[in-house]
């Protein structure tokens, strides 16, 4: 951006592995804060080796964020961190109840020279019987209720991304803010949760309030009765294509536009009350007409007419979608074979801007010696924090140690 970002002067420290906890992160991080991630010496956090559905986590919420590769288990590596905390604004932890704490990290014990700290811890759960059990995301798409809606009657399914762990971790970075909004009024930080299983809930609420409005139990999407007669996926020549007409105004467009005249011209048809009964008639002469075009015409149509649409694309087809090749849209970023990979920016534009890549996918412990340094360690000191162990850097930034002492 051309003009300083909001969270500029923030600094975040972030205990974090998976999901959850750095979605958190790069969305403060996008935003302009300054992000210090805490992994394991050596090869760093597992996250980056993940293979299978695992491999995308580490570049997609790690960007914009620097690495110090530190020993918590030796008391030199807690004392640094704490040093570390001490002058942050921000602490962030997505691992186990309990852990930090025992290792003298936790809110309490950290709030103690930093009044002013907000602490965010992501969980499985807030408050209440749950709050110690173990979760993951699909857990919580179970007991929550949303694998129901999502699967066919009788047959739960997860929805097709890790969407508890990103927005418990985007609901987390709300509370970072508004915290640190509340800091200004009274100087002192405060500790902030997020979880994935009350996220969850949040996601279908929904569909609770239709029960409590209608008194009539949701139905699982693939079998609800729909708002409007038209509003599901049809069968183009060569690909689907997604059609929503939720209006009488779209009605009206939709007939004229793909030629179904005498759909229009049912008086029957005239409000969208009369269309959703009459589906078991309407449907079948829709899917003919769409039967006959290619998905390409069908979506030029559509457009022309101003009709919510959308051809059915898997996630590799966006790395060619035309709005995502908008300036800002895909920043990129470097993996660890060399290779630069467009990756979607945080979804909201500040200024008419995005908001773009500052600092590249970082190697375990690639800040840690400017860390140190800007922490009071003197040369003898670091190298001493290296050679025992306590901090590792990537063999390049090592030798760049010794040259410099």
């Amino acid at each position: 951006m051309n003009r300083p970002l909001p969270l500029e002067g923030i600094t975040v420290v972030e205990f974090s592995h998976m999901v959850m906890g750095p979605t958190a992160g790069v969305t403060l991080a996008d935003l302009g804060a300054d992000v210090v991630k805490i992994e394991p010496v050596g090869r760093g956090d597992k996250t980056r080796y993940l293979p299978g559905s695992g491999s995308g986590y580490f570049p997609m919420f790690n960007r914009n964020k620097k690495s110090l590769a530190v020993d918590l288990k030796s008391e030199e590596g807690r004392a640094l961190v704490r040093r570390l905390v001490a002058g942050a604004d921000v602490v962030t932890e997505n691992f186990r109840p309990g852990g930090l704490d025992a290792m003298g990290l936790g809110y309490e014990d950290l709030s103690r020279d930093n009044p002013g700290l907000v602490y965010l811890s992501m969980k499985g759960f807030l408050s209440g019987p749950y709050e110690k059990r173990a979760a993951l995301d699909e857990v919580v798409q179970m007991m929550g209720g949303l694998a129901y809606m999502t699967g066919p009657p009788g047959q739960p399914l997860r929805a097709g991304t890790s969407v508890n762990d990103i927005m418990g971790g985007l609901f987390g970075a709300l509370a970072v803010m508004a915290a640190l909004m509340e800091r200004h009024l009274t100087g002192r930080g405060q500790l902030v949760r997020s979880s994935l299983f009350e996220n969850n809930v949040f996601l279908v609420g929904q569909h609770m309030a239709q029960y409590g409005v209608t008194g009539t139990p949701a139905s699982p999407m693939p079998a609800r009765l729909s708002a409007w007669a038209i509003y599901e996926v049809f069968d183009t020549m060569d690909e689907k294509i997604f059609i929503g007409v939720v209006s009488d105004t779209n009605w009206r467009s939709f007939c004229s536009a793909f030629g179904l005249e005498e759909l229009e011209a049912d008086p029957s048809l005239s409000t969208n009350a009369g269309r959703v009964a009459a589906r078991e008639r309407v449907i079948p002469v829709v899917r003919q007409r769409l039967a006959t075009l290619t998905q390409a015409e069908a979506s030029r149509l559509c457009e022309d007419a101003n009709l919510p649409f959308a051809p059915i694309q898997r996630p590799e087809d966006l790395f060619e979608d035309p709005h995502l090749n908008e300036p800002g849209a895909m920043p990129k970023v470097t993996l660890p074979n060399g290779q630069r990979l467009a990756l979607p920016a945080l979804p909201i534009e500040m200024g008419g801007e995005r908001l773009g890549v500052r600092l590249d996918l970082p190697e375990p412990g690639e800040h840690g010696a400017d860390i140190a340094r800007s922490l009071g360690y003197r040369e003898e000191e670091l190298n001493e924090l290296l050679a025992s162990g306590v901090i590792s850097v990537p063999t390049q930034a090592k030798d760049r140690v010794t040259a410099a002492d």
